[in-house]
This record gives structure tokens, sequence and C-alpha cells, in this order.
């Protein structure tokens, strides 16, 4: 069920489904993009959709010659979600079944937003196969004086003005149904909460026992760099890297940056 590979491609990348058996959630169907190369990177997409991630994830293939998995969380971009996948914890039991499935070792875990939140939610599943996260701009957990921006009822462009250092260099918004909120938030909203929190995460982040990477954009006004950094020191050993002229989504924004940030840490 993949496309086929064009020959000569610098980046080759496969789309298609997979059905999961994720233990007492039963059949979950996944779309996934793999882009295969060697060294594996597990890259999940934040509340604004698998768009947000794509391009990093070109990039992050071909400037590491990695493999990275990219794929759309159920239930966003239209595609089928499980009655199963109830919550976040639910989500990141079904992407360690991803794991399993694919034989995978090594794997370096990478969010965005929601995804920052999912990525510590599969750490603390504790597979063998995850050697560490990146968490960019995390939400999840309440800081006391620093809430996260609530983008309930908020239109695709008032998310755009919170989200980026420089929003006249946000992407134009696709399509005309941009009066209210996009369908993708619907679905952030199902896995996360109205609140898009869970009052036990900030303790729970203590048992990740992997290295963890923190990063985020000195300019987010979605969840800001103090909250960025509660979130690093909730983490054991965890390292705190802030990215000036970036907002809530550095891998739009300032691509390269992240990028540098990442092989630094990583070194």
């Amino acid at each position: 069920m993949s496309t086929p590979v064009p020959a000569g491609s610098l980046r080759p990348t496969r789309t298609g489904t997979r059905t999961l058996e994720a233990g007492p959630l039963g059949p979950v169907e996944v779309t996934l993009q793999d882009r295969d190369r060697t060294r594996t990177f597990l890259l999940l997409h934040g509340g604004g959709g698998l768009e947000t991630m794509t391009g990093f994830a070109d990039l992050l293939a071909e400037r590491t010659h990695s493999r990275v998995l990219l794929p759309t969380h159920p239930g966003f971009g239209g595609t089928p979600k499980a009655a199963g996948l109830t919550g976040v914890t639910a989500l990141a039991q079904a992407y360690v079944a991803l794991l399993d499935e694919l034989d995978l070792t090594d794997v370096t875990v990478i969010g965005n937003s929601f995804g920052g939140w999912l990525a510590a939610e599969v750490a603390l599943q504790h597979s063998p196969r995850v050697s560490g996260a990146v968490i960019v701009d995390a939400m999840g957990i309440a800081v006391e004086g620093h809430p996260m921006t609530d983008v309930r009822g908020k239109t695709t462009e008032e998310i755009r003005a919170y989200s980026w250092y420089d929003p006249g260099k946000a992407p134009a918004p696709a399509g005309a149904g941009d009066s209210g909120p996009s369908p993708d938030v619907q679905a952030l909203i199902g896995y996360a909460g109205p609140a898009m929190t869970d009052p036990t995460l900030a303790e729970r982040l203590g048992g990740i026992d992997v290295p963890v990477q923190v990063v985020w954009g000195e300019s987010d006004r979605i969840v800001d760099p103090e909250y960025g950094k509660a979130y690093a020191a909730a983490i054991p050993g965890a390292t705190f890297t802030l990215l000036p002229r970036t907002g809530h989504l550095p891998q739009l924004e300032t691509p390269e940056e992240l990028l540098g940030a990442l092989l630094d840490l990583s070194r």
C-alpha cells in the first residue's frame, strides 16, 4: 500500500498505512511516511497537523542520512481513529507497537507541541527500542504563573500569530475554511482534552530514564520559555536549549537552527 519511490530520488519516501495490534487497544490504523536511511528518528507532529513536520523530516533525513518515520496521528488529516485511542498515553502505546512491528532499535523520538507531550509519553513507556527523546515547545504540564494559551475557538490565523516570532513569514492558510478551529485542532482536543494538560504528567516525567533534550523558541506565545524550563527541570538530566527569533514551531520557522541544536546536543 505504499507509493513507488522515483529513481534517483535524494530523499526516498514511502507513504502507506499500517494496522497495528496494540494490545488492549485492539487494531489501530496509522498512516505513515517513511524516509528510509540508517539511524532512526520518529517525528511526532503537533496540533497543526502533518504539514508542520514534513519539511523538517526531509531536512533531517538528508543532513543526517537517517531513517525518518513521520506518522499522521490517527484522527488527524481525515485519517481513521481507533476507538481505543482515548488519550495521549494510549497513542504513545500505539507508537511503541509500531516500533515493535518494524523491529527498530536505537530510536530517537522528536516531538513538537502536542507531539512533544506525546514524545514524553513514549519515553515513559520504557521501550528498549527508544534511546532518547527531543521535546520541542511541548504542552501537557501545568506551570503556575505560565499558563498555556487556550487555542479553543481561535482561528488558524490567530493561532499563527501566537505561534510565530514573525507571523508575516507564516505560510498562508490552506483553503477557505479559516474562520473557525481547524479539524486538526478538534482532533488534538480529542486526545489532550479541553484543557490540553495532564495534572499527573509533571510528576511522571521524573520517571523518564533515557537522555532528553528540551528545545524551545524564545518567542513562543503558546507555551512560554519559563514553561519550557519547568518541563526540562521535571526530567532527570534533561538539557534545555533556547532558540532566538523563534516561536512555537522551530521546525518551520528556524529549521536550520533546530537541526543545529539537535546535532550539537547529540555529539
